[in-house]
């Protein structure tokens, strides 16, 4: 279970503490998104993080270079690939720091999203996630998509799936019953009215989807 859009180091902590497995700092920004960090920033929460918590890595950068340098100065140990990177660059990547764990991110649109889904089996785990065309967010949208699809792309592939995309404490089991996924990821579910994590609802997703 991943708690993404970090921005603060108590909410990590918080996270931490309340049974995520990882957190996520989005770094490396070229869609709308209010929840980027500078990577000097990042590298200190991930620093301060406890040792049991995979720090992530999430980027719209899709030039290899830039995301193994962006890597590297922040010190995470997951990249999730959340832009325009190509299969070929996502193996690459990959190739590059085989000591991470890498991530793809697959906008469920339609059916052609399975076929999509098939051209990233280089990597570690794909996150299934929802795209706003109208405000040129590509995650962190609040929006569900269709979980029929997902659920395909959870049997077909032989990759573990992350489901993400409109997740919320009241929503998350739901959606784990039905798609089945190897794990969930958060962000906008978990916010406060003042944009960071409210660590009620931050505790309230963790418990619902444990349970």
């Amino acid at each position: 279970m991943k708690i993404c859009g970090i921005r603060r180091i108590e909410d990590a902590l918080a996270a931490a503490e309340y049974g995520a497995d990882a957190v996520g700092f989005l770094v490396g920004q070229k869609h709308a998104s209010p929840d980027f960090v500078d990577p000097d920033d990042a590298a200190a929460m991930v620093a301060a993080l406890p040792p049991h918590i995979d720090s992530v890595l999430v980027t719209h950068l899709a030039e290899p270079d830039e995301i193994v340098r962006l890597a590297n100065t922040t010190g995470v140990s997951a990249i999730q690939l959340h832009g325009d990177t190509s299969p070929d660059q996502a193996t690459e990547i990959k190739q590059r720091v085989a000591q991470l764990k890498t991530y793809q991110a697959i906008h469920v649109v339609d059916a052609q999203s399975i076929d999509t889904a098939r051209q990233y089996t280089t990597v570690d785990a794909l996150v299934l996630d929802t795209l706003d065309a109208t405000t040129d967010q590509v995650g962190g949208t609040g929006r569900t998509h269709d979980w029929a699809i997902s659920r395909q792309i959870v049997e077909q592939l032989p990759i573990p799936v992350i489901l993400a995309g409109g997740l919320t404490p009241d929503n998350v089991a739901a959606a784990i019953r039905q798609v089945r996924p190897y794990g969930v990821d958060v962000n906008s579910g978990t916010k406060g009215p003042d944009g960071y994590k409210d660590h009620t609802e931050l505790k309230r997703f963790i418990d619902n989807a444990k349970s």
